[in-house]
């Protein structure tokens, strides 16, 4: 019998080694597509120039500055907002019927498709509050697409929080702030990160949000403020793949190798800043 659930435990482990290689195998093929597609398209002139004959030459810079402006207002935005709300429904708010329903509509709002938030950034931000299409109204309408994730990491992250280390906090003098801010967020910092990290990505690869609130069909020049329209990678990846005819195959591959480095890169900074504070915690 030790011998059947032995070589049963082992059949079961080799068959999730097995789902969990064949789930990363399509991913690494497409990033290594995308990498020997769009490598050749990479020059200093792709990177740092403006696009040109109608996006079929030139570069993309409008559009990488565009994305990166969008991104860091995106973060600026909700980051703050959904940490604090997630404090606030965890450390202060009643478990009452309002409460749950409340975080039940947060959890529901993470599975609403992203062109319902470019409609209503468009009808709140653009036309109502007179913003215009604007950084700020794109940045504004991603920030709010990306807070029902990070409010869920966050309260989830706080939740996962032994009560023992904020009863011996209190038990020690300090305020209920105290506790909050110097033991609690530090410990729950790298899972409130992931939060972070997969909402910050969803971001910067989104169109239709930015669609309607953010983006430009082609800007020769960079935004001069929050209040100017922007070229997005994202944007001008669909752009060229569906509205521009001839356009070469290598623009489109390059631009979305771009793209993809980007989306990574906040990735790996963000899961540097998760390293660091689980070493510190």
């Amino acid at each position: 019998m030790r011998f059947l659930k032995g070589t049963s435990g082992t059949i079961i482990e080799l068959l999730i080694k097995v789902i969990a290689f064949a789930t990363v195998i399509p991913i690494f093929l497409i990033l290594g597509y995308i990498i020997y597609k769009g490598i050749p398209a990479i020059s200093w002139d792709f990177l740092m120039d403006i696009p040109k004959r109608g996006m079929r030459a030139g570069g993309i810079f409008p559009a990488i500055i565009g994305t990166i402006y969008l991104v860091i207002g995106t973060i600026a935005i909700s980051v703050p907002l959904g940490i604090f709300t997630g404090i606030y429904l965890v450390e202060y708010a009643k478990d009452n019927l309002l409460t749950r329903i409340i975080n039940l509509t947060i959890i529901n709002l993470a599975g609403i498709p992203s062109i319902i938030y470019g409609l209503f950034g468009m009808a709140l931000f653009v036309i109502y509050f007179k913003l215009g299409v604007s950084i700020l109204s794109g940045s504004l309408t991603l920030g709010i697409m990306c807070l029902p994730v990070i409010i869920t990491a966050t309260r989830e992250a706080l939740l996962a929080i032994p009560n023992s280390l904020r009863e011996a906090s209190l038990a020690l003098g300090a305020t209920k702030w105290e506790t909050i801010s110097k033991i609690i967020i530090p410990a729950a910092f790298s899972d409130i990160s992931t939060g972070i990290i997969l909402s910050i990505s969803r971001a910067a690869g989104e169109t239709a949000p930015i669609l309607f609130t953010a983006a430009a069909f082609y800007l020769p020049f960079l935004p001069t403020s929050i209040f100017d329209q922007t070229m997005a990678l994202p944007y001008h990846l669909y752009v060229i793949s569906t509205q521009v005819p001839n356009m070469p195959p290598n623009n489109i591959y390059g631009t979305l190798f771009v793209l993809v480095f980007i989306t990574v890169g906040f990735n790996l900074i963000g899961a540097y800043i998760r390293n660091k504070f689980q070493k510190q915690s």
